[in-house]
């Protein structure tokens, strides 16, 4: 397995030197700086490559090369988006960087109303409070329907806990849902998030899942003929948020993924933290299925409590069985040199991670520390080594 890490270019207060102590040998990164729907230039790509290959890294996978929200919507000009998105894969294709890591989540990205949850022994973490997100779409938002998404015993909580909060917490429960938004751009106050949902009136799962197929019937052929794989990132959380249908939440959306174009460069970014907060999944299983088509995964873990809250937990941690995961992948990789593939690694990173120690005292993306992620590496290489050395 390829050990990865995420970097974010110059939005990142961690250093590429600071990476390479980690031991991580591949970067996963994207420019975050270029408006979606526009192209991704061969200049811009050059560049990146050039600050990732000088600091003796491979680039590895790209995440992400986001989808326009019109796509997602199916409106406005959709024959210029496909031909910008393709024209950015061809663009980076030529740099040698096959892997396109990417989602499909309407409007919001990740979605937390916690970022400095505390944990045990120190520090803290991302958590999801079920009793705040519907107080944020019941009591300040105002979403219609919003009390029929969550049961009675987390809406009388809701209630109270809006009752009691100052408008400092209510403004940090914003910020704190808003930090999903991905990239550097779009970020709503309460009457811009309005207006924002608003553009999705009217499309249902059925409606989101036809746009989805009409991505993929543009795009993974372009990437077949580059020899490009793309890897969908699971829904986080993988459950309908903000009324915003979500369709790549457990095993049937990724069957479902999987034929809608059935081919090698169509796949599966494995995330065991997204997949993981939703308790009808077996994340292990869903790796097994699902295996000749992962491409790249994210190794993390959660803690889920009844009511549907949950909280990033320490890496071999949480819920999901990770040495049964990783054993998984390993297997993966080892059908894959039998078979003579020379791509049989795969990629991966240790995904979101506690800020602890110093991570704690310098100005991190939100659950994107330096001792944390370099504590989760160091747990998942352990692993991974006692169960090659095992097999071996």
């Amino acid at each position: 397995m390829i050990e990865s890490w995420r970097w974010y270019g110059d939005l990142d207060a961690i250093t590429l030197d600071e990476v390479a102590q980690t031991g991580a040998s591949g970067i996963v990164t994207s420019l975050h700086d270029i408006p979606y729907g526009e192209v991704w230039g061969a200049q811009a790509i050059a560049t990146r490559k050039a600050q990732v290959t000088q600091a003796g890294f491979d680039w590895v996978v790209v995440e992400s090369l986001p989808i326009h929200e019109n796509i997602k919507r199916g409106t406005g000009d959709l024959p210029a988006l496909f031909a910008n998105y393709r024209q950015s894969m061809a663009n980076l294709a030529a740099q040698g960087v096959t892997t396109i890591c990417y989602n499909f989540m309407p409007l919001l990205d990740w979605t937390r109303t916690d970022l400095h949850a505390p944990v045990k022994g120190g520090g803290t973490c991302l958590r999801f409070e079920a009793v705040r997100m519907a107080a944020f779409e019941v009591h300040m938002l105002g979403r219609t329907d919003a009390e029929g998404d969550y049961p009675p015993q987390v809406l009388a909580k809701a209630a109270v806990w809006f009752q009691q909060a100052s408008e400092a917490e209510r403004g940090a429960l914003l910020a704190s849902i808003m930090a999903g938004m991905p990239g550097a751009f779009d970020r709503y106050d309460i009457p811009g998030l309005r207006n924002a949902l608003q553009a999705y009136a009217g499309i249902d799962r059925a409606a989101l899942r036809a746009n989805y197929k009409r991505f993929l019937d543009e795009i993974i052929p372009a990437a077949a003929d580059l020899g490009m794989r793309f890897c969908v990132h699971p829904d986080d959380p993988p459950r309908d948020i903000l009324g915003l249908p979500r369709i790549v939440s457990d095993e049937d959306d990724i069957a479902w993924i999987m034929d809608a174009v059935d081919a090698p460069a169509n796949g599966l970014t494995l995330c065991s933290g997204s997949l993981g907060a939703n308790p009808v999944n077996d994340v292990p299983a869903i790796a097994a299925r699902f295996a000749d088509r992962i491409h790249f995964a994210h190794l993390r873990n959660v803690a889920k409590d009844p009511d549907g809250s949950f909280e990033e937990a320490a890496h071999l941690d949480g819920d999901t069985d990770m040495i049964a995961l990783i054993k998984v992948l390993l297997d993966e990789e080892k059908r894959r040199r039998a078979a003579g593939r020379a791509d049989h690694a795969i990629p991966f990173r240790p995904d979101h991670g506690h800020h602890i120690l110093s991570d704690q005292t310098r100005k991190l993306i939100p659950g994107y520390p330096l001792i944390g992620r370099l504590r989760g590496l160091a747990e998942l290489r352990g692993a991974i080594r006692a169960l090659e050395h095992g097999a071996a």
